[in-house]
């Protein structure tokens, strides 16, 4: 098993929006004033998008445009979790989760098993599973200054009723991670994040044709190899290839009634590594007197493809939208080669994804 991931790197660019909220304002001088995400960093204010709120406008377009049945969601008291079946949801495959329960224990008719009290035996059936996907937050590349919107609803009879809202425009970076090997495959050893399956779901995946592989890492005190469930590979491609074809189309935010904003990638940066590591991180900085003009570095750029260039394995695609940073085009040009392919954002996204299929086996 070759442990391969997906690192992938975007810029989308907005204007007057307010993307991800903060709650009620502290600065306003209005009863109904709400505050945008900000974060500083060396005395300088960035507004960001969280990361929970990017995976959720991302798996919800999963569910829009590539037809996921998302797993359905169980509140009890103060917890909330999934149906914890990466077997049936892809959702729970490719965004993880934590369920910690116990189920009743059945006889062969179906009936509980009692102790001597009386009462019903309770199996643990607690599992968790590490996202194969993680991201980073959406955060401005250069320093942003936020506006307080006045606005008021004033249909009604009667003094108007103000209320006020921090908008930006930005141009914001974000990173991403897919494990493909973690996709569609399935640890069944009892780890925290390790524990994927019950017993019940594994007894279901190997008797459905799912293959039963021993894990090359992971072995017990007696030097026998735990065991991992993992999916048909048409399966496990089509997961990861829905997930990153859903950039194409990632739509979402806050007050999008009347900030709408276009949240797709205007820049997009698809590899394959044999590493952990994120490689394309700072390829994207604010310069100028307050550091407030955003900047795509093509050196940072050279030097990353010339650093990772053992690890990088296949093709790297580079795509960009016209009327985006034009002023780059001629630069980015310099950068294409045998391995490098630079193109729209779309044909990028597409020419990785038909690289995957041949990555994931």
């Amino acid at each position: 098993m070759e442990l391969l991931k997906t690192q992938g790197f975007v810029l989308i660019d907005v204007d007057v929006v307010a993307l991800n909220n903060a709650g009620a304002s502290t600065t306003t001088n209005f009863d109904n004033g709400v505050a945008t995400k900000t974060i500083t960093k060396n005395g300088k204010k960035y507004a960001y998008v969280s990361g929970q709120a990017w995976r959720y406008w991302w798996r919800d377009t999963l569910k829009k445009d590539f037809g996921w049945d998302l797993s359905p969601i169980t509140r009890e008291s103060k917890i909330a979790f999934t149906d914890a079946n990466p077997l049936k949801y892809a959702d729970d495959d490719v965004f993880g989760y934590m369920k910690a329960a116990k189920d009743v224990i059945l006889k062969e008719d179906g009936t509980p098993e009692l102790d001597s009290k009386g009462k019903e035996k309770k199996e643990d059936v607690t599992v968790t599973r590490v996202s194969p996907l993680k991201n980073s937050v959406l955060v401005s590349v250069a320093s942003t200054s936020t506006v307080e919107n006045w606005s008021s609803m004033a249909r009604q009879e009667g003094d108007s009723v103000p209320y006020s809202k921090e908008e930006y425009s930005a141009i914001m970076k974000g990173m991403f991670s897919i494990d493909l090997a973690q996709v569609g495959t399935f640890a069944t050893y009892n780890k925290t994040g390790f524990k994927n399956l019950t017993l019940k779901l594994q007894e279901e995946a190997v008797s459905n044709g799912c293959a039963l592989l021993d894990d090359p890492f992971v072995k017990d005190a007696k030097g026998i190899a735990k065991k991992l469930v993992q999916l048909p590979s048409k399966l496990r491609q089509k997961r990861a290839i829905d997930t990153i074809k859903a950039l194409k189309t990632i739509s979402g935010g806050a007050m999008q009634t009347n900030n709408m904003a276009d949240v797709t990638p205007k820049f997009i940066i698809l590899a394959t590594t044999n590493s952990g590591n994120h490689p394309f991180s700072h390829i994207a900085k604010g310069e100028g007197l307050y550091n407030n003009v955003a900047v795509l570095s093509i050196e940072a750029i050279k030097d990353v493809l010339e650093d990772y260039k053992d690890q990088i394995k296949g093709q790297v695609f580079i795509g960009k939208r016209a009327g985006f940073m034009d002023e780059i085009d001629a630069d980015l040009q310099t950068l294409t080669s045998e391995n490098v392919i630079i193109s729209s954002v779309n044909q990028a996204i597409d020419g990785y994804c038909t690289q995957l299929e041949n990555q994931i086996v």
